[in-house]
């Protein structure tokens, strides 16, 4: 095959198992003669060589959670791209199990991606001095770790509910557990208190449909004018709930959700939300896990944290009694 490539057989192994180290243009030639003669590399014996797997681990909380999937896609395109296969977990929101899987993938694959994990910080150092580990939608020290900016997120539902007259709003909030929880909690706080709002912390609450629902009450009962859920499928389950009651949205109260799911589009109304890169967020993920493979020795200080934008749709409107509300 080498020859039929017009490359050394040393340039093969290294386009076939270690694709960084080769120009596009060889990888490219080297592939496409690979293809035309049905080569298939053998990952056991480049393995004994190499001492990589050519697999990674990929680990997340709740595959049914929307926000996963477009995740997922992207880890696997790129995986596919950089020649690595890719293994699914699934936790359950379990942090015992999540330590579990991180351990026993760890025999496997030449990394692991934790996707919001909820074991701490420690408990994650330990689990990073096992394998290479990079974490997604959470940040701990000496890890490298992709995130999106929660608290400019917040900033922006905030200054779009108070341009529309809201002056209460209500927080509610994820699993306890949750970073991202932690940071879109803060960033509400804080964008309040500078703009002079009142926020009702209805309390926290499972990340799914149903918790949306069971928070519906307690956000009518808190006063507010304007919702704020942890994420879109929260958000859906509160949208579900209010119209059950016979509450009009946006014209007594307005909902925003975090995210950007598809079906957020999708909801009647349509449901205002931030919308998160989740494609983009999957690459850098592997994009990581690359670089900590080439050079396991660097420090550890690769961290990229991706801008959100907020997508306002039918759900958020004018606070009820407000000047905007009576134009």
């Amino acid at each position: 095959m080498a020859k039929a490539a017009g490359v050394s057989p040393a340039t093969v192994s290294r386009a076939l198992g270690m694709s960084e180290l080769v120009t596009p243009a060889t990888r490219e030639r080297v592939r496409a003669v690979a293809a035309r003669l049905g080569y298939a590399p053998n990952r056991a014996a480049r393995g004994l060589i190499t001492g990589r797997t050519g697999n990674v681990g990929l680990v997340v909380p709740d595959l049914l959670n929307p926000i996963f999937p477009s995740v997922i896609k992207a880890i696997q395109a790129r995986g596919r791209e950089t020649d690595y296969a890719v293994f699914i977990a699934d936790t359950d929101e379990n942090a015992a199990a999540e330590r579990d899987l991180v351990r026993a993938l760890a025999q496997q694959v030449d990394g692991v991606i934790l996707c919001a994990p909820r074991a701490d910080d420690a408990q994650l150092s330990q689990l990073a001095a096992g394998t290479e580990l990079v974490t997604v939608f959470r940040r701990v020290e000496g890890i490298p770790a992709v995130t999106v900016d929660n608290v400019d997120g917040t900033r922006q539902i905030v200054e779009h509910l108070a341009a529309l007259g809201h002056r209460r709003l209500a927080w509610v909030g994820g699993p306890s557990a949750s970073w991202s929880n932690r940071r879109r909690t803060a960033g509400l706080r804080a964008a309040t208190e500078r703009l002079g709002l009142e926020l009702a912390e209805v309390g926290r609450f499972p990340p799914y449909y149903d918790g949306g629902v069971a928070a519906a009450d307690l956000v009518l009962a808190s006063g507010a004018t304007a919702a704020v859920a942890y994420n879109d499928t929260m958000a859906l389950g509160l949208l579900a709930r209010l119209h059950a009651r016979g509450v009009r949205i946006p014209g007594e109260l307005s909902v925003v959700g975090i995210d950007g799911i598809p079906m957020a589009g999708m909801a009647h109304p349509a449901l205002t939300t931030v919308q998160v890169p989740a494609q983009a967020v999957g690459r850098a993920a592997v994009d990581l896990m690359l670089d900590r493979l080439r050079d396991p020795e660097q420090p550890v200080a690769h961290r990229r944290e991706l801008p959100v934008h907020l997508v306002v749709r039918d759900s958020t409107g004018s606070a009820p009694g407000s000047t905007l509300e009576k134009k």
